[in-house]
């Protein structure tokens, strides 16, 4: 299904305007990530800037969506009024004192989509009245730079529509994928805090050239393209790591002595280590 397909799909939702384009969209939060997904349902040409409006209790972080055409205000209740569908883009421990301000002026038109790790659906259902539609999404970092990693789990009251209506938005942000809630948070651990690792990895890479003679900041150059190029072949490729590792080692060859040297470290094992302590971490927030 390709994305005017899907926005024609969720624009027959009875809830939403007949038209995606008159869709009014709300942030509620500035950060990284609301202008991350702001930028990408604007590369979408589905929704004009104007009809989006974001709130902050300080201008730091507004100026940045302004200069986009959207719309800014200090005020979480304006946000909820001028729009239908409201990305909850605040810290998890704001959560409740958010939703308690704004759930007076949430109907059933309503979508509310939060952006916290850890904030389960049942307790953002919980927050919120009755019957209110809630899909929690897990983006990255990398959604500022429309290369993101996206997952999604509706709520109890939110359907296929809603569903097809944020992936078609979405999609721009980059990689947007569906699935039942406790998959979001391995995704965490996998791509939120993954993108760390990878920092690291990186960074690591680096220093193992450096120590071997090359300049710091032409490493830092290399190694970032280098993991660039490398991701986008094994996207792009339909092959698996295994397969595409495979054509780099040769028998005997550098990259095999190195593959061994990562083995002898750990590398693998401490590499599922970090995802899974960052899941169980996202885990015990939704607890609290």
């Amino acid at each position: 299904m390709n994305l005017s397909e899907s926005s024609v799909k969720a624009s027959e939702s009875p809830a939403l305007q007949s038209d995606v384009s008159q869709l009014k969209i709300g942030f509620i939060g500035a950060g990284n990530m609301a202008f991350g997904i702001a930028q990408g349902i604007i590369a979408s040409g589905k929704v004009p800037p104007s009809n989006i409006i974001t709130s902050a209790p300080s201008m730091n972080n507004l100026p940045r969506f302004q200069e986009r055409g959207v719309c800014v205000t200090h005020s979480n209740d304006e946000v909820v009024d001028r729009s239908r569908l409201v990305f909850l883009a605040v810290k998890p421990h704001l959560i409740p004192k958010v939703l308690n301000g704004i759930s007076g002026n949430v109907t059933q038109e309503h979508i509310i989509v939060s952006m916290a790790a850890g904030i389960t659906l049942e307790t953002l259902e919980g927050l919120l009245p009755a019957g209110t539609r809630v899909i929690r999404i897990m983006p990255n970092l990398p959604c500022m730079l429309l290369e993101g990693a996206l997952l999604l789990a509706c709520g109890s009251c939110a359907g296929q529509m809603d569903e097809t209506l944020l992936k078609a938005l979405l999609g721009p942000c980059g990689l947007v994928e569906a699935g039942p809630e406790h998959w979001i948070d391995a995704h965490v651990g996998l791509s939120g805090s993954g993108v760390a690792f990878v920092y690291v990895f990186a960074e690591a890479l680096a220093d193992g050239a450096v120590k071997m003679g090359m300049p710091s900041a032409l490493a830092r150059r290399i190694a970032a393209q280098t993991i660039l190029g490398a991701g986008v072949l094994l996207r792009d490729s339909g092959k698996f790591p295994a397969e595409l590792k495979a054509e780099v080692c040769t028998p005997g060859g550098t990259t095999i002595h190195g593959i061994h040297a990562l083995e002898k470290g750990g590398f693998r094992a401490a590499t599922m280590g970090a995802v899974e302590a960052a899941t169980e971490r996202a885990r015990e927030l939704g607890k609290k």
